[in-house]
């Protein structure tokens, strides 16, 4: 047997395992949790990890891959990292029986470009220090905006299926799917000018930043309509920012089907918002999107930003569906505001897993999310996200993940 060939095989036995977890009553159990929380039902509240930090988790040489063929080898690593998960973390791995394949495009963006210097402590962890170059400091700077032109790319879209077909397709269908939506645009404006002039200009310049935002509007909105457009938008698309965006849609998937914004989530924040008041808020952010996520299905709004002040003002969205409850929130008065009408979507510290996990310390963190939301009859889901670092101690993780779910087999029953 070829080199070649003996890579394939790798690669084939890891699918069968990965399909056979896929299947198991365990996940089909799971992944309808995930649909009856979204669904706004007390249920097991999900449990998940996400934006880890891969180049730390190596733990028992489970992620060391052999193959040398680059597309084998992106392939055996998405399966061993699927199956780290299975085997090491004891929370609600999402794994669907398919391989997919997200749809191909370009875009040319909106002619804004980021200027800034890096700073890394650790050359292997691409969460760095930033300073950003002010590139929109002026009226003059606007003139650099285009309106973004999305190039969609089926022939790449086949060609991909069809290699994986080739090596897998007996065991595991393979399907092509379009995106949802992501759309941080202060996230980009605080990266093309850095933080404090924003917020100066809040107050010395409330026009200038209206101006911007104006812009950042009109290419989201020419986005919305050329994907649209181009089928390149799918409500099972790969992910809503760390959660499955394919398990609460308002209406089942038709194979072969153009999918609208009116089928899929819309996801937004205004993550340097956290300092600002919640008029403040209202008037240089939800005011420009809410016409945008009006648009479509439903709106899950909110990440590191606390919204406990302004749930009211989020409440504009006409379908807002879930919000994000940082570690920085109060969780009580977001459960309260929220009830059962919307998912209270908990983020709990990525510092507490740092250096090294204290279960008791995380025990008491979820049971506080927990008593909290049943209290206010408040649909949860729990993800720990941001994992800038685990201290390269993969423990970290394996032992918050048990100690979370030690506490919702208590409260909800085992998974």
């Amino acid at each position: 047997m070829s080199n070649l060939a003996k890579e394939r095989e790798i690669v084939r036995e890891l699918t069968k395992r990965y399909l056979e977890i896929a299947l198991s009553d365990r996940h089909v159990r799971m992944r309808r949790r995930f649909r009856d929380s979204n669904d706004l039902k007390i249920v097991r509240p999900p449990l998940i990890m996400e934006e880890i930090p891969w180049h730390e988790m190596n733990f028992e040489h489970a992620l060391d891959c052999v193959c040398e063929d680059p597309g084998l080898c992106g392939m055996e690593y998405g399966l061993r990292v699927a199956l780290f998960r299975e085997k090491y973390f004891r929370c609600d791995n999402y794994i669907e029986p398919v391989w997919v394949i997200g749809k191909s495009y370009s875009d040319t963006g909106n002619g804004f470009a980021i200027r800034e210097e890096r700073l890394a402590v650790d050359r292997n962890n691409g969460i760095v220090s930033h300073r950003y170059e002010d590139v929109l400091a002026d009226e003059k700077s606007l003139e650099r905006y285009h309106d973004p032109v999305i190039t969609p790319h089926p022939e790449n879209d086949r060609a991909n299926k069809e290699r994986v077909e080739e090596i897998v397709g007996d065991i595991l269908p393979v399907e092509v799917r379009g995106h949802g939506i992501y759309y941080a645009p202060w996230d980009q404006i605080a990266m093309l000018r850095g933080v404090e002039p924003i917020l100066y200009d809040m107050v010395e310049r409330p026009e200038y930043l209206h101006r911007i935002m104006r812009l950042f509007t009109r290419a989201m909105t020419l986005t919305m309509d050329q994907m649209e457009a181009y089928g390149l938008y799918d409500p099972r698309g790969l992910s809503l920012h760390c959660t499955p965006n394919s398990v609460t849609l308002p209406h089942e998937p038709e194979p072969g089907r153009t999918y609208l914004c009116r089928d899929i989530w819309f996801r937004t924040m205004a993550q340097m918002f956290s300092t600002v008041s919640p008029a403040a808020h209202d008037e240089f952010d939800l005011q420009y999107s809410i016409p945008l996520a009006a648009r479509c299905a439903y709106t899950y709004y909110g990440c590191c930003e606390p919204l406990s002040d302004r749930i009211d003002k989020l409440k504009q969205y006409p379908n807002l569906r879930k919000v994000g409850c940082s570690p920085w929130s109060d969780v009580e008065r977001t459960a309260e505001a929220l009830g059962g009408k919307y998912v209270l979507s908990r983020k709990p510290n990525p510092a507490h897993v740092a250096r090294r996990t204290d279960p008791e310390q995380v025990r008491a963190d979820i049971a506080d999310t927990v008593t909290k939301c049943l209290k206010y009859g408040c649909p949860c889901d729990i993800t720990l996200k941001d994992i800038s670092t685990v201290g390269y101690r993969p423990e970290n993780l394996i032992e918050w993940a048990a100690a979370a779910s030690s506490v919702l087999d208590e409260y909800y029953g085992e998974a």
